[in-house]
């Protein structure tokens, strides 16, 4: 393994020192989130719809005598369906899953660094924003130091514009971190309605976000396995355990090449 060397980017502009430990490239970490289809044998039984039962459908005749439950067996009727449905979004939180036009869905949200290598990943329903979860991903990527806690924040994090929020700038900027996302049209359109009172208009590093496709090709190199892909597993410990083996995987592969 590569020992601990200087870090420099693409202009020659000095990054944050000490940023690559090991093999770690941290100059520039990418951040974007990728939706999963979820297999029918993945859903178990929350994807199937509670069962209607029409007043004239009562087993107790038209009279509605009062059934085993305590009620009339209409009442009774109506009560399992709440159960189901109550008891089919828990197993969607759990999961989690998510339903769309597509079917019912999950959405992985990762970063990765230059060498198309994962650094965290966070799973949630396949309807949630990618916005909300750029912090928490953030906020996941350990890199071991040989002393001290081990975390070593990037240099810079590039995302597309559906990243460009203002808390998201404000947590890089309290950081450190440069932030390298575009502004949005309507953004950049209410800003300067406001005039002076918008604040300066916002501008990126273009030669650092060209790099961003690192994200789209580590999507690639997880997706190569069909297991993740499509999400076949129940459960949300069973996914993210292929999710972390593909990962150390790519990470192990990479060690084993050659340093240059």
């Amino acid at each position: 393994m590569a020992g601990r060397r200087g870090v420099h980017g693409p202009a020659g502009r000095p990054d944050r020192p000490g940023a690559w430990v090991g093999r770690t490239d941290l100059p520039l970490v990418s951040v974007d989130a990728t939706t999963v289809r979820a297999h029918h044998e993945g859903t178990g039984d929350a994807g199937q719809r509670a069962p209607r039962e029409g007043p004239g459908r009562s087993r107790a005749g038209a009279g509605g005598s009062p059934a085993k439950g305590g009620g009339t067996e209409e009442q009774n009727g109506q009560d399992e369906r709440r159960r189901i449905r109550l008891r089919r979004g828990f197993r969607l939180r759990e999961a989690p899953l998510g339903r769309s036009q597509g079917g019912l869905t999950s959405k992985i949200h990762l970063a990765a660094d230059r060498g198309c290598r994962p650094l965290a990943l966070v799973l949630t329903a396949g309807q949630a924003g990618d916005s909300p979860q750029f912090i928490p991903v953030l906020a996941k990527v350990r890199v071991r130091l040989p002393v001290g806690c081990p975390r070593t924040p990037p240099g810079a994090v590039a995302a597309d514009k559906a990243y460009s929020s203002r808390g998201n700038r404000a947590y890089l900027h309290k950081r450190g971190i440069k932030a390298v996302i575009p502004e949005k049209k309507d953004q950049a359109a209410n800003r300067k309605k406001k005039g002076a009172r918008g604040g300066r208009p916002i501008s990126h590093d273009s030669s650092f976000h060209k790099e961003r496709n690192t994200i789209e090709r580590l999507i690639n190199k997880l997706k190569a396995w069909r297991g993740i892909a499509t999400r076949y597993d129940k459960t949300l410990d069973n996914y993210l355990a292929g999710l972390h083996l593909r990962a150390a995987m790519i990470w192990i592969d990479d060690l084993l090449k050659p340093a240059e």
